[in-house]
This record gives structure tokens, C-alpha cells and sequence, in this order.
């Protein structure tokens, strides 16, 4: 059960997220009828992903997202085998989250969308691909160190609606472009559904590094030693004097 609790929140944080995401972007088809465009769908994930985070990031630490884990992996913050069940669950809510939407949505939606994958635009090639999904996942898992793991950032207490709100504004930067993954089970889910794989290795490969690479950026430069004072503390010693 020790093990099993934070796996199955981690499945049903990335359903959150996934389920939401689809759904959104289907529903902005004419099959559908909607019509509140790409603020809609950025919105949809940012909110869901806020709530999952507030949900059960007391149980799993809320990763949802196979580049987070490997970004916690890289510093320490969890065990191998645990990322890998992590990982496993998190794909598990990616495609369970997909299938659902399948067998809800209209096919034509579903067809018009390629069910919700994301994938880049015509015009993007291979670098553009890799260059934003790393800094989309970059500034995502840097939010993440910011509001989450950092006890400086823990205590202004938006930990989750920090997180979501950058994945909204990830996806108004870089939907259009990209698809704005950031997330490689928010990817498979859809790939594996549909059987489309074309440019699933970029969605895995670039949010991993982008992840990593804030991670250890965060870990090593950023956070606060524990015999080195907080900055603030050092201004208000100032002031006294």
C-alpha cells in the first residue's frame, strides 16, 4: 500500500490532466460545436492540472509527467524503482484518459484532432520541434521547483495554481507551433490510441532534457544550502543595522 497509494494518484493526476486536455481540444471541432479556441484548451489544462496538484500532491508529490519524474530523478528526489512505477502509472492515466475520449467524442472530432495529439506545425522543423518543447518543459519544471520544492517558494502557497498557470501560458506560447506537450504521457495516450507515432521520440526526448536540465539548474544554483541564510533574512539583519 506504501507504494500503491502514490502510484494511483499519480494515475489519477495525469488522467486529470489528460482527460481534460482532450476533451478540450475535441470539443473545439465543428463536430462538436465549441468555439473558445486555443485559450479554452490552455485553460483546460492549466485548471486541471492545478486542481491534481492540490489533490494529491500531499500523496505522490504530483508529478504527472514522466520529464517531471526524470527531473527528480536527477537530483535525488526519488528512487529509481519508484520513477519507473511513476512512470508506468502515469502512462496508464495518459491512455486510459484517451481511450475514454474516444469512445465519447464523435468520430469526426476525433479525426479532425487525431484525438488531441499533439504534434508540430507543417512549417516546424526537427530543431524548432526540439528547442520549444525543451523550453516549455523547462520553465514548467523550473515553476515546479519554484512554488514546490523550494521552501521559499512553499510558503507564499500557490504551489498548484503556479504549476497550471505555466502550463497555460506554455500553451498559448507554444500550441500552435508545437502542440505544447511538454509531458510524454499526455503524448502517448493519444499515440498509442490512434497508432499515430510520427515525432513521438522529440515529445519524449525533449521534455525529459528540458526538465533535467531546470531540475539540476535549480538544485545546484538556486535553492538555499542549509547553513546559508535566506536572502530576505539577510536584508532585514541590514536594515536593523
Amino acid at each position: 500500500m506504501k507504494t500503491f497509494r502514490p502510484c494511483l494518484a499519480e494515475f489519477l493526476g495525469t488522467f486529470y490532466l489528460c482527460f481534460a486536455g482532450i476533451a478540450a481540444i475535441l470539443c473545439t471541432t465543428p463536430a462538436v460545436g465549441a468555439n473558445f479556441g486555443l485559450l479554452g484548451i490552455a485553460l483546460a489544462h492549466g485548471l486541471a492540472l492545478s486542481i491534481a496538484v492540490n489533490a494529491f500532491g500531499g500523496i505522490s508529490g504530483a508529478h504527472f509527467n514522466p520529464a517531471v519524474t526524470c527531473g527528480m530523478l536527477v537530483t535525488g528526489r526519488i528512487k529509481p524503482a519508484l520513477a519507473v512505477l511513476y512512470i508506468v502509472a502515469q502512462l496508464m492515466g495518459a491512455s486510459i484518459a484517451a481511450i475514454t475520449c474516444r469512445d465519447v467524442f464523435p468520430a469526426e472530432a476525433i479525426a479532425a484532432t487525431t484525438l488531441g495529439l499533439p504534434l508540430p506545425a507543417a512549417w516546424a522543423s526537427t530543431g524548432t520541434v526540439f528547442c520549444i518543447e525543451f523550453i516549455l518543459t523547462f520553465l514548467l519544471m523550473t515553476s515546479i521547483f519554484g512554488t514546490a520544492v523550494d521552501e521559499r517558494g512553499k510558503t507564499v502557497k500557490i504551489g498548484g495554481f503556479g504549476i497550471g498557470l505555466t502550463v497555460t501560458f506554455d500553451i498559448l506560447a507554444g500550441g500552435p507551433i508545437t502542440g505544447a506537450s511538454m509531458n510524454p504521457a499526455r503524448s502517448f495516450g493519444p499515440a498509442l490510441v490512434t497508432g499515430h507515432w510520427e515525432w513521438h521520440w522529440m515529445y519524449w526526448l525533449a521534455p525529459i532534457l528540458g526538465a533535467c536540465a531546470a531540475a539540476i539548474l535549480y538544485h545546484w544554483f538556486l535553492l538555499v544550502a542549509p547553513e546559508e541564510p535566506p536572502v530576505k533574512e539577510e536584508w532585514i539583519d541590514r536594515g536593523r543595522r
